[in-house]
């Protein structure tokens, strides 16, 4: 019976592909932070940041625990799409509603990488933690998508 210091693999390797999600996300909304003007999105942004960075320390404590090296740094993917999103951001003068649709383009990852892993370890001793992260997850998305939306 699989508990949280007796992980199975395949959970395992579940949990470090959400750390580098996470770390992904955090780094993306540091950098958003940054560059935006606008108060209450930095604020937002910074918020969103703390959290991410929370929710990866929370997953590679359980991968430690059993034994294993946790994920430490995000993925090349995500670096990508920063960069993108920084010259996208400069290109349209750093517009409040241009930074909000890369932020939930990001979400939209992050999201559909916790309902895939919440599908694949379903029964797993981790659900509960799983579940708690992704209501984060998707807070955080639906009220970037609502500020997008209203920007508009």
């Amino acid at each position: 019976m699989e508990t949280k210091t007796k992980l199975n693999e395949e959970t395992v390797d579940k949990l470090q592909k959400l750390i580098r999600a996470n770390i992904d996300s955090y780094d993306g909304f540091k950098e958003s932070a940054e560059e935006v003007s606008d108060g209450s999105l930095k604020a937002l942004f910074k918020q969103a940041a703390e959290e991410r960075s929370a929710m990866a320390t929370e997953l590679q404590n359980y991968v430690q625990l059993n034994g294993k090296e946790a994920e430490d740094e995000g993925s090349v993917a995500a670096k990508t799409h920063r960069v993108w999103m920084n010259i996208r951001s400069k290109l349209s003068g750093g517009s409040p509603h241009q930074v909000l649709v890369e932020a939930e383009r990001g979400e939209d990852h992050i999201k559909a990488a916790y309902e895939e892993v919440l599908k694949e370890t379903a029964g797993s001793a981790m659900n509960d933690v799983l579940q708690a992260q992704y209501r984060k997850v998707k807070e955080i998305h639906d009220k970037i998508r609502d500020l997008r939306d209203a920007s508009a």
